[in-house]
């Protein structure tokens, strides 16, 4: 299901100026490989969701070369921290790679191995949570993240409508996992969310 019409998404792309070279080839490598990046549309949300609210320390759960990863550290301040999680040692060296060549891997730590147990390894409160896992582990990561965030801080998630694949009759594994965790969302107290239909569905929860 298409969640955006085709010649609205064609029109944004358009209008969307390349940001940075590197960008621009970490793109290219997602369009060759068939490898799912958030894209330029929810990269320039994240930017302004890491201006916004100043934030020093990231985590994201599922980084996969970096790419959400970029449009956190160009929006940061210069002594933030962004801590990633990827299982594949490849995709982080490609991160690495990518980011160095950004001037931008001083800001980066990078875990590969599971994200959960990666996360539970970083120490401290979050500015900012985004999660970009597999979908059935959305919940069981929201329960064990979510209290480490920050009051006044963000969780960002995404893939919240997975391709409307939400509201079909017989829902598999990784679509249970998103609707849970949509309900968790707007049902944990002092949790304010709202899911924005860019793209595959993002959705931000603001910790009152």
């Amino acid at each position: 299901m298409n969640l955006v019409n085709a010649k609205i998404e064609e029109y944004l792309d358009k209008v969307t100026p390349s940001t940075h070279p590197v960008l621009d080839a970490m793109e290219d490598l997602a369009e060759k490989r068939k490898f799912p990046i958030v894209g330029p549309q929810v990269g320039r949300l994240l930017f302004q969701l890491g201006r916004l609210t100043q934030a020093k320390r990231v985590m994201e759960l599922g980084s996969g070369f970096g790419y959400s990863a970029f449009w956190w550290a160009v929006a940061t301040p210069p002594d933030a921290k962004i801590y990633c999680t990827e299982g594949s040692a490849e995709n982080a060296k490609l991160a690495q790679e990518f980011l160095t060549r950004a001037n931008l891997w001083h800001k980066i730590e990078y875990f590969v191995g599971d994200a959960l147990e990666s996360f539970a390894r970083v120490p401290g409160t979050f500015d900012i949570i985004f999660m970009d896992i597999d979908k059935h582990g959305y919940p069981e990561a929201f329960q064990k993240a979510y209290p480490r965030l920050r009051k006044g801080g963000l969780y960002v998630t995404d893939n919240v409508l997975w391709s409307g694949k939400i509201v079909e009759a017989k829902p598999d594994k990784d679509t249970r996992g998103v609707t849970e965790y949509n309900r968790l969302i707007y049902n944990t107290p002092g949790a304010f969310s709202t899911i924005m239909p860019i793209r595959d569905g993002v959705a931000i929860t603001l910790k009152e």
